[in-house]
This record gives C-alpha cells, structure tokens and sequence, in this order.
C-alpha cells in the first residue's frame, strides 16, 4: 500500500518531468521562431535578388526553392539529377526534383532511410566516392538509368568536393546547374581548400572542403557562373553554365555580393515532422512511370 506520503512525492515527480517537458518543448519553439525570422531577414537584406526564391522543402535550408527557380529559368520541365553524398535520403537537394518526376541516382555510402527500388527512373549506389572512383560510379549511375547525361548535379561530401568535382566535370557531358557545398568560414577573395585524402572524414570542424573563391575559380575554368549561395545557411553555391547567364541579369557580378557568411544553425523542427512515407511515395510513383 502506498502511503499518501509516497503517493504526494509521485505525484510532485510527475509534474516536474511534465514541466521540464513541456519547458524544453517551448524553449526549441521560441529558438525555431528566432531562426525563422532571421532567415526571412537575411533573405530579404541580401543583395543578390536570387535569394529571394528560396525556400525549404526537402533540402537542408532554403536550395529547394532555389534549384526550382533556376531550373524553371533554364526551361528544364523533365531533367535527370545526380546526387553524390545524399545522406540517408530523407534531406536532400534532389528529392524535389524526384517529385517533379525527374530520373536520377544517387552516390553515397550511407544507408537510404525509406524503402525504394532500383529502376530505370532512379538508382542508388552505396560507395565511398574519391576522385579516383567518381566517374566509374557516375557512368555507372547513368548506364543503370538509361541516360547520357545530367541536367543538375548536387555535391555534399563534407570535404574532398571540390576535387572530385573537378576530376569528374573535365571528363563528362557538363550540367546546366552544379550545386556545392562551400566552407563559407573563408569569404571572398580568399582561397582555401583541404588537402586530398581519399578517406577523408568529415570531424564536424572547420577543416573540410573549399572556400567560395576556390569553386568559383575552378567552374569558371569549364565555363560556370556563381549565380547563389543559399541565404539561410551559407551552405551551398549554385553554378550554371554561362550559356545561360544572360536569364539571370539581377544577379550581382561581385562575387562578394553573392557570397553568403555561414549560419549553421539548423531548426528543431520545421512544418510538420518529416514522414519517410512521403519520400518512399515520391520514390514510388517514379518507378512507376515508363
């Protein structure tokens, strides 16, 4: 039998977990909020008129809404994407294209969190990528999905990006759109990039991949134009080729008026929680199509 002592300190232990529960759960909602605004704010303030098609979806931060306004202004209405380092595919740059019912694969060595199919429409290919294996894994990406070339290609490999993206775009059919990960840490005009390691790991540091400058001064070699970073992170640059430059005549000439400082903080929670049965339906409805 309890006692009503025992009973009393029960209950006072409830409601203190309930307490805390619920205090934490309001201190994430005030801290989302924080960051909400901001981000509007620095989109709204940057001074290249591109960040303001920004938005989130499936990607990190802000690129969907970006990727989506670039390629709509390259007239692409049925493309194919590659991803190399898409994370365990729940967040990524390349889903939304998926649900625009574009083909696609991905290379990466994580496991995929949702349950999918290998098809002509989409393949996934799980290695490790180094400058030494990129093309074997590209080529076989495009040979499992029926195509010659890509449209986008999304990059975010926590290190050795901006090497295996050279060792792969001297020797392929170039894309419309690239998008990398920079290490916003270093603005313009500063170049700064990781020594090669072929197993490099990324140790959650400053130490990985390659400043703004570095990408921008090796794209423009095979003929790239640095049109965006994303405004809400400073996480990802966005290069078209310069065929095209003249569909995006807002946008700065000044690199540094494109660059994007790094702002890493990510949201407790945004919209509603992320269903992997969304994306397994995405992934779905693609492998039914012919």
């Amino acid at each position: 039998m309890l006692t009503i002592k025992k009973t009393k300190e029960r209950i006072r232990k409830v409601k203190e977990r309930i307490r805390k529960f619920f205090g934490i759960r309001l201190i994430k909602s005030i801290r989302d909020l924080i960051i909400f605004h901001q981000n509007a704010e620095f989109q709204r303030k940057h001074p290249n008129p591109l960040n303001l098609y920004g938005k989130k979806c499936f990607s990190q931060n802000d690129e969907d809404g970006l990727t989506l306004e670039i390629i709509k202004r390259l007239g692409i209405k049925k493309g194919v994407f590659a991803e190399l380092g898409p994370g365990n595919g729940i967040e990524n740059n390349t889903i939304c294209l998926a649900a625009l019912k574009w083909k696609g694969f991905w290379v990466g060595s994580e496991d995929l969190k949702f349950k999918y199919n290998n098809s002509e429409n989409f393949h996934f290919i799980k290695e490790w990528i180094t400058k030494e294996n990129v093309l074997k894994s590209f080529n076989e990406g495009l040979k499992k999905i029926n195509e010659k070339k890509i449209d986008v290609l999304s990059l975010d490999l926590d290190g050795n990006d901006i090497y295996i993206l050279e060792e792969l775009i001297k020797q392929i059919k170039h894309p419309s759109l690239i998008i990398a990960e920079y290490n916003a840490k270093f603005p313009p005009p500063i170049k700064f990039k990781i020594k090669y390691e072929p197993n490099f790991v990324w140790r959650g540091d400053d130490y990985f991949g390659a400043s703004l400058s570095e990408f921008a001064d090796i794209l423009k070699k095979y003929s790239y134009e640095l049109v965006c970073c994303n405004s809400h992170t400073g996480s990802n640059a966005f290069f078209i080729k310069n065929d095209f430059i003249e569909l995006f005549k807002e946008v700065p000439k000044d690199i540094e008026k494109i660059y994007v400082a790094p702002r890493y903080q990510l949201y407790e929670r945004y919209g509603h929680p992320q269903s992997t049965r969304t994306i397994e339906l995405i992934f779905d409805q693609l492998d039914k199509l012919n």
